[in-house]
C-alpha cells in the first residue's frame, strides 16, 4: 500500500502562455474561422495568408536576409512584438525563421504587406516559445516586406 505522489507539473508556473489544451482549443477554433473569410488563402502546409498590400520590388529566397516591420500577435489579441511603432525594423535571415515565415515571406516583394496566420506545427509547436508563446499557439504576424538583401 505505497502512498501516491501528488504531481502537480503546473504548480509555481505562469499562467502567461496558456496551457496545451486551451491554446490547442482557441488555435483551433481561430484557423477555422479564419480560413473562412473571403481574402484568406491557406496553402497545403496549412499557413493562411491575406494580402494587405502588394509589393512590386525584389523577392526574397531562402538564402535572403529580409529587413520588416511586424505585429506579432497571438489569436487572442495579445500583442507579442511591434516594430511599427519603434525607429527600428526586425533583420533576419529567411534560414533562420520559423517555418511558417519561411514559407510566406518568399511569396512577398518588397513593400508589401501581408497577414500571416501561422499554425503551431509552422511555428513553435508543442514547447511554446519564452514565456509569452505558449504551447500549441498560434501566431499572426502582420509583415510589411521593406528590404530584400540578397
Amino acid at each position: 500500500m505505497g502512498r501516491q505522489k501528488h504531481n502537480n507539473k503546473n504548480a509555481g508556473k505562469k499562467r502567461g502562455r496558456g496551457g496545451a489544451g486551451q491554446n490547442r482549443a482557441e488555435t483551433e477554433a481561430f484557423l477555422k474561422k479564419n480560413r473562412q473569410k473571403t481574402d484568406v488563402i491557406e496553402t497545403s502546409s496549412g499557413l493562411q495568408y491575406a494580402v494587405r498590400e502588394e509589393g512590386t520590388g525584389k523577392q526574397p529566397d531562402e538564402w535572403s536576409t529580409v529587413e520588416v516591420n511586424q505585429r506579432i500577435l497571438l489569436v487572442d489579441g495579445t500583442v507579442i512584438k511591434d516594430t511599427y511603432h519603434s525607429v527600428e525594423t526586425d533583420r533576419f535571415t529567411i534560414e533562420e525563421a520559423i517555418p511558417g515565415l519561411k514559407e510566406g515571406l518568399q511569396m512577398m516583394k518588397e513593400g508589401g504587406k501581408t497577414r500571416f496566420v501561422v499554425p503551431p506545427d509552422l511555428a513553435w509547436g508543442k514547447r511554446g516559445a519564452g514565456d509569452k508563446i505558449g504551447p500549441y499557439a498560434a501566431l499572426i504576424f502582420d509583415i510589411r516586406l521593406e528590404k530584400v538583401i540578397h
